[in-house]
């Protein structure tokens, strides 16, 4: 069975879906294949992202910056599930694809937002520690036996996981 394929799609592509992607590959191996992109694409990836990565283990080659429309192309990976990270509460414009995968949204802060080393490291493990227990909550799905629905209701209620839950 070919793994599921998870697309992360925020504003830049530098911060919350490069960390996504970059802990579902390493989370879900074998399972899951995790790609990210970003509806404005900065074309780098946040020092702060790789640095938090990094502090965890996970692999950080091979990730960069680009754009949504990568995966809208010919000969682009089939996707079974499309997931943004961006933040509503922020009035931050997420992305509209459209395609025969399963849709949700886990909002979050931008922590390429916060100023100063400090703030940034803080704000990186915070945004971190959420899609750490986000993506945990995913894993633990029967996503290869759920139906669209059921797993659409599953994938929205992960979302709406906060960042107090995932301390507790």
């Amino acid at each position: 069975m070919p793994p599921c394929r998870v697309l992360f799609i925020c504003t830049g592509n530098s911060a919350r879906s490069i960390l996504s992607e970059a802990t579902l590959n390493h989370l879900g191996k074998g399972r899951f294949e995790a790609f990210s992109a970003g509806s404005q694409p900065t074309g780098r990836v946040n020092p702060y992202a790789i640095e938090e990565l990094k502090a965890l283990g996970i692999a950080t080659e091979g990730l960069s910056s680009k754009s949504w429309d990568r995966f809208t192309e010919a000969g682009a990976p089939p996707l079974d599930i499309v997931i943004t990270v961006c933040d509503n509460a922020a009035n931050e414009t997420c992305p509209v694809l459209f395609g025969d995968f399963v849709k949700s949204h886990w909002g979050l802060p931008d922590p390429a937002a916060a100023h100063g080393a400090g703030a940034a490291i803080a704000a990186f493990r915070r945004a971190h520690t959420l899609i750490l227990y986000r993506i945990t909550a995913l894993l633990k799905l029967p996503v290869e036996t759920m139906g669209r629905d059921e797993l659409k209701q599953a994938l929205d209620h992960i979302g709406s996981i906060t960042d107090e839950e995932a301390d507790a």
